[in-house]
């Protein structure tokens, strides 16, 4: 199949997601759409899959112009999507995911399950996808049913697959074996839009890559591309991707946490029994894959989710029973892993937001009344000092990009004397130049004497930050490692393997990690 996008603009409101784009798939390649988030990458792609309407331009398919207005419009044409949250049944086995919605039956009135099973063992084999039909989905690593989902999508013949972020989700080990699915699809004619913003996959799997930036096509590019020209693309500048940090001089242990566990509201243990600690002048970060508890073991370190047994203290200190308050006021600075819902409050001014947790003291608050002269002068400070990009620190902190909007929380938290910072994906949703900076800030905190402890699911953080390593997987800690561990052992270890057995894995069975 030969698609052409030609023009294709769509705005929400006085926001241009996409504007008159164009772009070419031609069969049987990888397209990479690479760009930051919020760049309109998944926008482009929603409207080819019928999900978003465009202002103007046109849909072309082997020539003939075509109208796509539903995901059902969209295979019909031999378009599928495989969206970056899996739309699955979990109680449903693999077989019954794929029927569902299309239901054959047999004589009086018999779902014809066989009919499914076979087909999904024919794709599966087919395409080298190795999916068990029988199986519960729950049950299922979330590889595998990435997998179901492109069963999915083939099992409706599609000729065009787009993947949206596939690789958020995935172990190291679940990226490389997505990457030979990819090789074997085009290998049998079909076409891939791969949606990203990692560099080092694009550059591991793309034919093409097209670069978005604010919503327009910058550029073309070639796999054999410098990382480095790629970020330039993206950002519009030329951009370090190194971080440059000396050796870390660790002191005293600031924080230490013994037999820590949380139940969550599910009744499911998330954090399970965790010993970490982390001392003054180093970056210790937690790695995992999503989901794997490390989002309980920030917030319960703030007082944010209740402890079901275990210590937390703080320079001898206890603070299990502490509140939130009272733990920020000890010297903890949080960066949260959802800055949207627990970072700012998006309808204040930027001035306001960077004295969220200041607000009550001296000399931005006096009882119940505020000195604004003084948060006004706290703002121009900081906007200086963090680069944050506004046209006045009077607007909203909404009308600002992901990357300014995280910078006035890092700013707030890093303007009052830390004993601890807690930062949980510290660049989520954050263009290649604001990582430049907001990770320099974090290491130039890291030598100013902080303990520093960060949550990341992304490995190219990890390794760039890290003085030493802690996975979590299930719930646990399966070892804590030094920051030049390997990323196949790595991987290994986000998917359950101690750190012997992944340094034994990794050296006889090595892999392709490392490159990617």
């Amino acid at each position: 199949m030969h698609l052409e996008l030609s023009g294709l603009t769509k705005s929400f409101g006085s926001l241009v997601a996409n504007d008159h784009i164009d772009l070419v798939i031609e069969p049987g390649e990888i397209h990479c759409l690479l760009g930051e988030n919020g760049a309109g990458k998944s926008t482009l792609m929603n409207m080819l899959y019928g999900l978003l309407q465009p202002d103007s331009g046109e849909i072309v398919i082997d020539g003939d112009k075509v109208r796509i207005t539903s995901p059902s419009d969209a295979i019909r044409h031999g378009i599928g999507m495989v969206h970056q949250h899996f739309m699955l049944v979990p109680v449903f086995t693999v077989a019954e995911n794929i029927m569902l919605g299309r239901e054959s039956t047999r004589a009086g009135g018999v779902l014809d399950r066989k009919k499914a099973h076979t087909l999904v063992t024919e794709l599966s084999d087919r395409y080298g996808l190795a999916v068990d039909p029988d199986a519960l989905v729950e049950n299922t690593p979330v590889g595998i049913q990435q997998r179901v989902e492109i069963i999915k999508a083939l099992s409706h013949d599609a000729q065009v697959l787009i993947l949206d972020e596939p690789t958020a989700v995935l172990t190291p080990a679940e990226i490389d074996e997505l990457i030979g699915v990819m090789r074997q699809l085009r290998e049998n004619g079909t076409s891939i839009v791969f949606i990203t913003h990692k560099l080092k996959e694009v550059k591991a799997i793309a034919d093409k890559i097209t670069v978005i930036r604010r919503g327009k096509v910058v550029g073309q590019a070639e796999p054999s591309a410098s990382e480095e020209e790629l970020a330039e693309l993206m950002v519009g500048r030329a951009v370090d991707l190194v971080v440059d940090k000396e050796p870390a001089q660790p002191k005293d242990v600031v924080l230490r946490v013994e037999g820590l566990t949380v139940i969550d509201e599910r009744g499911f243990t998330a954090v399970d029994d965790v010993d970490l600690e982390v001392r003054a002048g180093e970056i210790l970060a937690v790695a995992g894959v999503q989901g794997n508890g490390q989002t309980e073991l920030a917030e319960a370190l703030l007082g944010l989710t209740p402890v079901a047994a275990g210590r937390i203290s703080l320079d001898g200190a206890d603070l299990t029973t502490r509140s939130t308050r009272e733990r920020l006021e000890s010297g903890i600075g949080y960066v949260p892993e959802d800055r949207w819902q627990d970072g700012f409050v998006d309808s204040f001014s930027v001035a306001e937001n960077l004295v969220l947790d200041l607000y009550r003291k001296p000399p931005y608050g006096n009882g119940l009344s505020l000195r604004t002269a003084e948060i006004e002068k706290n703002a121009h400070a900081r906007v200086e000092e963090f680069d944050i990009r506004t046209q006045g620190i009077d607007l909203p902190v909404s009308s600002l990009s992901g990357g300014n909007q995280q910078k006035v929380v890092l700013a707030r938290e890093l303007s009052r004397p830390l004993q601890l910072l807690v930062a949980s994906q510290p660049t989520r949703g954050v263009d290649v130049g604001s990582i430049e900076f907001l990770h320099g800030r974090i290491v130039q905190e890291r030598d100013q004497g902080t303990a520093v402890l960060i949550v990341s699911t992304e490995l190219d953080e990890i390794a760039a930050l890290a003085d030493r390593i802690a996975v979590m997987y299930r719930g646990k800690v399966v070892g804590v490692v030094p920051a030049d561990t390997p990323r196949d052992e790595l991987g290994l270890m986000m998917a359950g393997a101690s750190k012997h057995e992944a340094h034994d894995e990794a050296i006889e069975h090595p892999t392709t990690l490392g490159t990617i």
